[in-house]
């Protein structure tokens, strides 16, 4: 009898902690889940707690890991959101903002600091090439911006920022290493197409930070790791809490994003070409992230990247992204007085099959052959939480096109489908820029995420692209993508590569339905005259009068 192996991938959402016990197929064999607090102070502010989200990895590994030896335990992966982690001098907890210490993180989608972010992008510093022209607001480097600014007697007080995936392996090993991915992707650390890599002191000091360059970088990290490298060994402490064994191997850690395009981008389907630069992976949650990976360098304006080794060693990433997708359908429902009666009744998952059914009764009643056709009359434009990509423009707000007095469950099912439409059109206009700037036209999507449940949204992203999607069997690709980092850590495989191929698994594959090409050609022309009318409004009213 073979010798059991598995390993351990823990996956930090925006409003839960997940584990999974994954063997080196890639198969999770038991999952476990526990919702984070989240504070709301202001509007557009959103802060949370480390040792919250600690004590809910705790309890989710301690979950998965009942009657399971611990010897075979052989590495453990993190990814979380690119949150950012606040401690002071000893490690302990610093407020962000409240007089509650406890609220030490500010979320990647808190827009408290525009300001900012402008303020940075005003700089037109050669480092915002990589970050498609202009640094976004949920970066880390306008949030510590802020802080400085707007907590002057506290700034002192900080002793070490993290990003939460890396504050994750810290908490597990006492490492004070930090993972490239965060660094490149969310904190401005150089790592140049020619080759240089590290913080660059002329950034920090244009923009207002050079004091984070005091000792060696002590508080933002000054040792750098590959995603999957072994960070260190899990405490004795730590241990103890799990019930696993001292020094069991702990990867650098990676984005939650990250992990999802990680455990996707080598998954088999039939007929589908494997090269992973003719693959954009979609990772469908709260937001959505576009992943595209390539060998060479791709500069795209309002895309975040290039990133090398951020997700795939030795291959670059552009990263795109949908600040609110997840999030908009649950405002859409929630919001309509139909939906608001709807979630009394029933749970929101079975609120999106009621609408799903409805909109078939619909379509049928109207002599249609496909759903997509009953909004002729309803567009979205979706950027309710601004743009992340490709206008890199926070300020941008969500429009829709052909309301009524209509408040009927009927009605709330056109502006249901109408925005994951428009979902999907966003999606196409990042495939646009990505291959004006330099990608060749891709050949397939991959999709996973909280939403992919909903085959509704999954085919209408196939139909509105004109793409086959390739959706795991493994539903849950981004607990996979941290299980292939503790595999790399353990040293079960030689590298990365070998753990994707290993662990990437199988794909079921959605065709487009290619009759409703013509249609969504239509509307996706309405999708950009909304935009562009939108900028002509921003004009007309800061104007002079």
């Amino acid at each position: 009898m073979s010798k059991e192996i598995h390993f351990i991938g823990v996956d930090v959402g925006s409003g839960s902690v997940r584990a999974a016990l994954v063997d080196d197929k890639g198969h999770v064999l038991n999952s476990c889940v526990k919702e984070i607090q989240t504070w709301k102070p202001k509007l557009d502010y959103y802060e949370q707690s480390s040792n919250n989200i600690w004590e809910c990895c705790v309890f989710v590994i301690k979950n998965i890991i009942k009657n399971v030896n611990p010897a075979s335990i052989k590495g453990i992966g993190f990814d979380a959101t690119c949150s950012l982690v606040a401690l002071d001098k000893h490690g302990n907890p610093l407020s962000v903002g409240t007089n509650n210490n406890e609220q030490n993180i500010i979320m990647w989608m808190d827009h408290r600091a525009q300001a900012e972010a402008d303020s940075i992008n005003k700089t037109n510093h050669d480092m915002l090439k990589y970050v498609g022209g202009k640094v976004s607001l949920e970066m880390e480097m306008p949030k510590l911006l802020w802080l400085k600014k707007h907590l002057p007697n506290k700034w002192d007080e900080y002793g070490y920022f993290f990003d939460l995936p890396d504050f994750l392996t810290w908490r597990a090993t006492g490492s004070l290493s930090r993972s490239l991915c965060s660094l490149v992707c969310k904190w401005n650390y150089e790592c140049s197409i020619e080759g240089k890599q590290g913080w660059n002191r002329d950034f920090l000091r244009e923009i207002g930070l050079e004091d984070l360059a005091a000792d060696n970088f002590k508080k933002i990290g000054n040792k750098v790791l590959m995603p999957g490298e072994l960070c260190g060994g899990l405490t004795t402490e730590v241990a103890d809490i799990l019930g696993l064994k001292p020094g069991t191997p702990v990867a650098t850690s990676i984005i939650d994003a990250h992990a999802g395009g990680l455990g996707m981008i080598g998954t088999h389907g039939e007929g589908i070409d494997k090269d992973m630069s003719s693959r954009l992976s979609l990772i469908c949650g709260t937001s959505t992230c576009h992943m595209a990976v390539n060998k060479k360098a791709v500069l795209v304006q309002g895309v975040w990247g290039p990133y090398y080794s951020a997700m795939v060693p030795s291959m670059w990433l552009n990263e795109a992204g949908q600040s609110a997708s997840g999030m908009l359908l649950d405002h859409i429902i929630s919001s309509h007085p139909a939906g608001a009666e709807l979630l009394k009744a029933i749970s929101s998952g079975d609120t999106r099959n009621h609408l799903r059914s409805l909109l078939t009764k619909m379509a049928r009643l109207e002599g249609y052959n496909n759903v997509s056709y009953l909004t002729k009359d309803v567009h979205v434009w979706p950027d309710f939480h601004g743009n992340r990509s490709p206008l890199a423009d926070p300020s941008m707000r969500g429009m829709i096109c052909g309301l009524s007095i209509d408040k009927s469950e009927a009605n709330l099912a056109l502006l249901y489908l109408a925005t994951m439409q428009a979902l999907s059109y966003g999606t196409r206009h990042i495939v646009e820029a990505l291959v004006l700037a330099g990608y060749e036209p891709f050949k397939s999507l991959l999709i996973c995420g909280g939403i992919t449940k909903d085959p509704l949204f999954v085919q209408i992203q196939a139909d509105s692209m004109g793409l086959p999607i390739l959706k795991p069997h493994e539903k849950d690709s981004v607990l996979v993508g941290s299980a292939i980092l503790g595999a790399c850590a353990s040293q079960h495989f030689h590298n990365v590569q070998d753990a994707i191929e290993n662990m990437g698994g199988t794909a079921e594959v959605i065709q487009p339905n290619l009759s409703t090409k013509i249609y969504h050609d239509k509307k996706y022309r309405v999708f950009l005259r909304m935009f562009q009318d939108q900028l002509k409004y921003k004009t007309i009213m800061t104007s002079n009068l």
